[in-house]
């Protein structure tokens, strides 16, 4: 990990949670943010470890994943640019309870917490975004445990796919591209499915025409068929919870 100057200038305002603030409120998180850069497949940080802050993503994508018994990962969410990153911790002073891992070459800014708490003290507006963000989460997660409990994994890894692709992907020649470079088993871990439950799925998906694999890269060939099979269980799309 290594200080950087940013991107375009930017020092964290470009949070999508601290859009449209003041130009003096602006002004207020530019100067207690840090940028730092982190090369692909580098913690940022631990879980169990001290949390002292949260992060803006600016550049990269990122995931948060918690350890689980018998040696399992399980992804909880996967982060881009403009979204922000160890919130959970900011109010309790508390440890990280998962960990975080950058997908790709990332820039991330670093708020710590004690002058962040003294912005959301003088200016409410802030700290109604922040509780706002919170509810979001809890929706957004209660939706995924839904999803878990009622719905098979055919129906998930396909919706997984859907939600990538609507958050991240870009039209290609080739088809349009989901946006994001997993490994199958960190798109198993995501989906909360084994790999070879994964592997099998994405198979059966191509075999049909449905999408197409390059390696690490899926293509959506066909977002109608895709869509059907989980249309009937709708799963509200919030932000940070993919």
């Amino acid at each position: 990990m290594r200080t950087t100057s940013g991107r375009a200038g930017c020092r964290g305002e470009c949070a999508r949670i601290f859009e449209g603030l003041s130009p003096q409120v602006v002004e207020k998180i530019r100067g207690m943010s840090r940028t730092l850069h982190y090369p692909k497949g580098e913690i940022i940080f631990q879980e169990g470890e001290r949390a002292f802050g949260l992060y803006v993503v600016c550049e990269g994508k990122v995931k948060l994943a918690k350890h689980a018994p018998h040696g399992k990962t399980q992804i909880l969410k996967l982060l881009g640019p403009g979204e922000i990153l160890g919130e959970e911790t900011m109010f309790d002073r508390d440890v990280y309870t998962a960990y975080a891992r950058t997908l790709e070459d990332s820039t991330l800014h670093f708020l710590e917490r004690e002058p962040l708490l003294d912005l959301l003290h003088r200016h409410p507006e802030v700290a109604l975004r922040f509780i706002r963000k919170l509810a979001q989460e809890i929706k957004g997660f209660q939706d995924k445990l839904l999803e878990t409990s009622y719905e098979g994994s055919l129906e998930r890894l396909s919706r997984l796919l859907l939600l990538m692709a609507y958050k991240y992907g870009m039209e290609t020649d080739r088809g349009l591209d989901v946006g994001v470079e997993l490994t199958r088993q960190e798109l198993a871990e995501l989906a909360g499915v084994s790999t070879e439950t994964a592997i099998r799925i994405l198979s059966r998906l191509r075999d049909r025409g449905f999408i197409a694999l390059e390696g690490h890269r899926i293509y959506i060939l066909d977002p109608e068929s895709l869509n059907e099979l989980v249309e009937p269980f709708l799963v509200t799309l919030q932000e940070n919870v993919l």
